[in-house]
């Protein structure tokens, strides 16, 4: 692959023509090759000054007009070429969004977010402030961080690798969740664990708090040790909805 190639397969990713994963059938597949190319151009690149930064020359900021319809707000915010932000996403500062990142329409990152290389995120989610989505480019095979439609994630998350948060879920301030947390329904009296395919997937409509569970044997059992475990609490229902609103005047 030559740089100019690399530079028109990130025009394909920022027009949003490409993604590192799509939802086939109701379950999301990665496409592979798309995930070797965005490797291959760490590859071809050269290490450049980029005024006070140095990086890959194939992979400099974004930079965005009027016309793309994002609200880029001043304040020391990054979004790194080949990643997608649709119509209406609001970038608050400072925010980082990596390569490969896919984030829908109406979707709002807040101050100190972080979207990793790769992560897919859907239509009107609200990253908070401080929320981390872990890049997930290697390896290639492996399923990106996925948040869907209409998620709330709270300020001081960190959703991580293996991770499908489905839609309307709301998650709570302070919840770290990848794939290997277990997740206790307390609505039901099950654990959700990761399925066959490595994945962890919070339920849709979801709402998960940080919570913990009592170590049952050894010397923490005897010392009354508790681990951190995420809890859902509840279903989301109109009340949820009312107090995780955000007003559209924000947008």
């Amino acid at each position: 692959m030559t740089k100019l190639e690399f530079s028109n397969f990130c025009d394909d990713l920022e027009g949003g023509e490409l993604r590192v994963a799509e939802k086939v059938a109701g379950e999301w597949v990665v496409n592979v090759e798309v995930k070797e190319m965005i490797l291959e151009g760490f590859r071809v690149g050269s290490l450049v000054q980029m005024g006070e930064f140095v990086d890959k020359d194939t992979v400099p900021a974004r930079h965005f007009s009027p016309s793309d319809g994002v609200r880029l707000v001043p304040g020391g915010s990054g979004v790194r070429r080949g990643a997608f932000l649709a119509k209406s996403v609001v970038v608050m500062p400072p925010a980082y969004v990596n390569i490969g990142a896919y984030v829908d329409e109406g979707t709002m990152i807040d101050s100190h977010a972080l979207v990793g290389s790769c992560a897919q995120v859907g239509k009107r989610v609200h990253l908070s402030a401080a929320s981390q989505l872990g890049g997930v480019l290697e390896p290639v095979g492996a399923l990106p961080v996925i948040i869907e439609d209409d998620v709330f994630i709270g300020g001081n998350c960190g959703i991580y690798e293996g991770t499908v948060v489905k839609e309307r879920a709301v998650i709570g301030t302070g919840v770290i969740i990848n794939s290997s947390t277990a997740v206790f329904d307390a609505t039901t009296g099950e654990w959700i664990r990761r399925n066959g395919t490595g994945q962890i997937v919070i339920p849709e409509g979801a709402v998960v708090v940080a919570g913990s569970r009592p170590v049952t044997h050894g010397p923490g059992a005897a010392a009354g040790i508790h681990l951190y475990c995420p809890v859902i609490v509840k279903y989301r229902d109109a009340k949820t909805s009312g107090s995780i609103q955000l007003e559209e005047i924000l947008r």
